[in-house]
């Protein structure tokens, strides 16, 4: 491929567009996902989680489910043994993190970081607006993919 047409691309981009969508277990996803923050307490119990894993398996296709990994794990891909063996940069073994956080206004937005695995996930006040702040984050960087 030449070198000018990848440059369009930024990293994330690249890695779905050379590796494609991902498989994506959910179950896989909610039973190896650990809670932190204001959501340690409760775990997956909490209103906010429940609405977390709603939204991603239910209103999110592949592609946003993918992108979401990526946003939060810096790939869009599954380890091959699923995501009890996910990996953070430094490759020891690193959870996928639910952390909560509080909000800081009505702009507050989910942050990840990705050397850790971990969304920050403020403590939003219904379903529809963390599905929609969920939405602006995971795209900041994201473009369709046919």
């Amino acid at each position: 491929i030449p070198e000018p047409l990848l440059t369009i691309f930024d990293f994330q981009e690249l890695e779905l567009v050379m590796c494609g969508m991902p498989t994506i277990d959910m179950d896989d996803w909610k039973a190896q996902t650990e809670y932190s923050g204001h959501y340690e307490d409760e775990g997956e119990d909490h209103q906010v989680v429940q609405w977390f894993w709603e939204v991603v398996s239910d209103v999110f296709d592949m592609e946003y489910k993918a992108r979401l990994l990526q946003f939060v794990t810096g790939t869009s891909g599954v380890p091959a043994r699923g995501f009890s063996v996910l990996q953070g940069n430094d490759g020891d073994i690193r959870r996928f993190t639910i952390y909560g956080a509080v909000a800081l206004g009505v702009t507050a937005y989910p942050s990840a970081h990705t050397c850790f695995n971990r969304i920050d996930l403020p403590l939003y006040a219904s379903k529809q607006e963390l599905e929609e702040k969920m939405k602006v984050a995971v795209n900041v960087t994201g473009f369709g993919i046919e």
